[in-house]
């Protein structure tokens, strides 16, 4: 269990970043405050990022390791809560524990789309191991803009559970 957690169960959202790479940092700091979230910024140290000081954003320095960000935001999310990340494993990761994930385009991860984007990943490995190029498309003004509309949708989300346990049926009873 994270040290920062309240008891097992909270209904607080709380937002993840796998932080060595996001572009999108300064804004999900921005939603979060807004919102008077918690913002978890997980790294493993190597690149020194620079966070505001601000008691709701929490600083994650784990291991050196290919994974290690990625294991502890997949050790500690909550079904409540939003990792942003480019990762596509660790958002499958995410997912399975009822998480929401959104990569820092805006592109929101959900269990309809997850395996065909670990599949294309797989295929984008197999080509550049043959010797073939991928490329990704370089972050842009629209990027950011659809990255804070699918942060506010993927938060306005964890808060509606609760709220929709019970549901009228169409029509009434």
């Amino acid at each position: 269990m994270r040290p920062d957690a309240e008891a097992p169960g909270r209904a607080m959202t709380e937002i993840w970043v796998d932080g060595d790479a996001c572009p999108v940092r300064d804004e999900v700091f921005r939603v979060a405050e807004r919102r008077n979230l918690i913002v978890h910024v997980v790294s493993n140290g190597a690149r020194g990022v620079r966070l505001p000081d601000h008691p709701r954003i929490r600083r994650v320095i784990v291991e050196a390791g290919a994974d290690a960000a990625d294991d502890y935001i997949a050790d500690n999310i909550a079904p409540l809560d939003v990792c942003v990340t480019a990762d596509i494993p660790l958002a499958s990761r995410c997912l399975a524990k009822g998480a929401r994930a959104i990569s820092p385009k805006g592109h929101p991860w959900t269990q309809e789309n997850i395996g065909s984007a670990l599949a294309g990943r797989e295929v984008s490995r197999h080509l550049r191991e043959t010797g073939l190029e991928t490329r990704n498309a370089s972050f842009t003004g629209n990027d950011r803009s659809r990255f804070l509309v699918a942060l506010d949708a993927a938060l306005d989300a964890a808060a509606r559970p609760a709220a929709q346990a019970f549901r009228i049926p169409p029509g009434g009873f």
